[in-house]
């Protein structure tokens, strides 16, 4: 007990990897909170009694064992602290680098309602890339658990520009802390994380990629058509037109020069009857 505490004291003067998701985050109660706790104004929050920190901490050694054995890799450094070795405000608790690539390694429990690659690793893109700029590290990976019982795997390099917004953000944010002026949300629109695409996925038994799947095959020849005949009009716009019509469509010209159509109906003119 006594370990766990000077631990939450000691993250007091750094920023860790699970700060970092807090600060390029949307909620500024949470922010504010984690401001009060770096100024020793406030209590680390306590998860004992969260199921689901506890289960991740609970199965963090599985994790790794099963990363391992299914990988072929081994991970070092597990539960070292280290400091980024010019922002010394900044630091990490590892839960370990891939020995074979040095990679950082990071393990994590999650639920398996709705999940997906792309989701796990937005939801923990601020800490790998904060991990990985305090370890000059090109890579991280996340091994993950789900409660579905299933076991994957996610590879995370290394975005200079998410970085570059990151450093931005806890500098900011580390200046608030010194100064006691109140942190504020940074809203900053971070890029989508890019995954390496690796697997290969047979659709066959979903229902709705059969449908669009024939969808696609029985347009994909009118499509061409369209595709070809919208080029050819495009050329027969005389260039000092700003319209033309004819035959159900128009041709418009925007201020740019570019060229887009509308389709119209076409009203046929009745004689009166006598």
């Amino acid at each position: 007990m006594h370990a766990i505490a000077n631990s939450r004291v000691d993250r007091r003067y750094y920023i860790g990897g699970s700060d970092a998701r807090i600060i390029m985050g949307d909620d500024q109660d949470k922010l504010l909170r984690l401001w009060r706790e770096k100024r020793g104004e406030a209590l680390p929050q306590d998860f004992s009694n969260d199921l689901i920190v506890q289960l991740g901490s609970i199965t963090e050694d599985l994790n790794r064992t099963w990363y391992e054995r299914v990988s072929g890799h081994s991970v070092e450094d597990v539960q070292r602290k280290v400091r980024h070795p010019i922002h010394k405000w900044m630091g990490a608790t590892l839960d370990g680098r891939v020995q074979q690539t040095g990679a950082v390694y990071e393990a994590k429990f999650m639920l398996p309602w709705n999940f997906s690659e792309e989701a796990a690793a937005e939801k923990h893109m601020a800490q790998l890339q904060h991990n990985m700029w305090v370890v000059a590290a090109r890579s991280a990976v996340l091994s993950i658990i789900t409660g579905g019982g299933k076991w994957i795997e996610i590879t995370v390099h290394a975005d200079p520009l998410y970085q570059h917004l990151l450093l931005t953000a806890e500098k900011k944010f580390w200046r608030c802390v010194q100064t006691g002026e109140p942190p504020v949300l940074f809203n900053i629109e971070t890029p989508r994380p890019r995954l390496e695409a690796v697997k290969i996925v047979d659709m066959a038994a979903s229902n709705s990629w059969a449908e669009l799947a024939a969808v696609y095959l029985r347009t994909r020849e009118a499509h061409s058509d369209h595709e070809f005949a919208k080029a050819e009009l495009k050329k027969l716009v005389p260039e000092d037109a700003k319209e033309a019509t004819g035959h159900g469509i128009k041709a418009k010209r925007s201020k740019s020069g570019a060229i887009s159509f509308e389709v119209f109906s076409i009203e046929v003119a009745h004689a009166p009857v006598q």
